[in-house]
């Protein structure tokens, strides 16, 4: 008798802690994207991935493309051999921000450190992702904690309680925890498809993950129509179409090798999927959610 009811206390226990440790982990590895271009900024969510590279660990960072889109930049060149104009595309470092808090919660600073765009497919032609590689070697202010993603190829099954973490309304909001649900699978919009969720979304969640319970990855925050309709890049379309058509599995599969070479080498820019330009989606129904300000901070109000 005393050892089942040791049992069940020990289950209770088991049960109520579990929430607290996947919120912890999960504000571990969620991070508020800054981006600057022009006249104004672009603040969106991101997830740490952190993984051996050549024997070093070196994080990464998973958020939308249209969150850093400001940070592109074309130019021509006049090609040495062939005399004639090249276009060259670049990006500029993206900001990634986390916040430091006290025992008590309180706000006590925080750490911005700049990060490479090492994949980028932007929102218009392409599955509207971006890869950062943190420049920094010492990452110990973010923690030791990096993001799980969903490796298999299974939608997750409709009412799946999901959380979402992100930056909403911006660096502001950011890691702000919200939940809800899997609404439905498959939405059509513009080339490909995105699931539904009911978490709470705000500008300046795209980029932000959605989690399983267990705090696994199944998804990214990239269109909202209202704070409970949202659409997500789930987690069989990072990994089967775009991770493993970009050859860049390492970045969502720790057992994957890579080296710092193999990373130097690949081309940034995605070249998007085939289609008619003209298949579009309804951008004013379904908008992109960054947060747009100026670089005073006050909002900018989007088309």
């Amino acid at each position: 008798m005393k050892a089942l009811a040791f049992a069940l206390i020990f289950i209770a226990t088991t049960v109520f802690a579990a929430p607290k440790d996947i919120a912890s982990y999960l504000q571990s590895i969620s991070v508020t994207i800054r981006a600057e271009g022009g006249y104004s900024r672009s603040e969106g969510s991101g997830v740490i991935y952190s993984r051996d590279v050549g024997g070093k660990k070196v994080s990464f960072v998973w958020s939308a493309g249209h969150v850093v889109a400001k940070l592109r930049t074309v130019r021509e060149v006049i090609d040495p051999v062939k005399g004639v104009p090249r276009k060259i595309i670049e990006f500029k470092d993206a900001k990634v921000i986390r916040e430091m808090r006290n025992a008590n919660g309180r706000k006590v600073g925080e750490v911005t450190v700049d990060a490479k765009v090492i994949k980028y497919s932007d929102s218009e032609d392409g599955h509207d992702l971006a890869l950062f590689m943190v420049r920094s070697n010492d990452m110990k202010a973010f923690g030791d904690e990096s993001a799980k993603f969903k490796l298999d190829s299974t939608p997750i099954p409709l009412g799946t309680h999901l959380f979402h973490v992100g930056s909403l309304l911006g660096q502001l909001g950011s890691n702000s925890m919200t939940d809800g649900i899997m609404s439905q699978h498959g939405r059509i919009f513009k080339r490909t498809y995105m699931d539904q969720t009911t978490v709470v979304a705000f500008p300046g969640s795209s980029g932000g993950g959605v989690f399983t319970d267990d705090g696994t990855w199944v998804g990214m925050i990239v269109r909202g129509a209202g704070e409970g309709f949202n659409l997500i890049v789930p987690a069989r379309r990072l990994v089967g179409d775009f991770c493993k058509k970009q050859k860049i599995m390492w970045a969502v599969d720790p057992k994957v090798k890579v080296t710092m070479e193999d990373i130097e080498k690949m081309s940034v820019e995605d070249v998007g999927m085939p289609g008619s330009k003209k298949e579009v989606g309804d951008e004013k129904l379904f908008p992109v959610l960054p947060r747009i300000t100026d670089l005073t901070g006050n909002p900018i109000k989007t088309k």
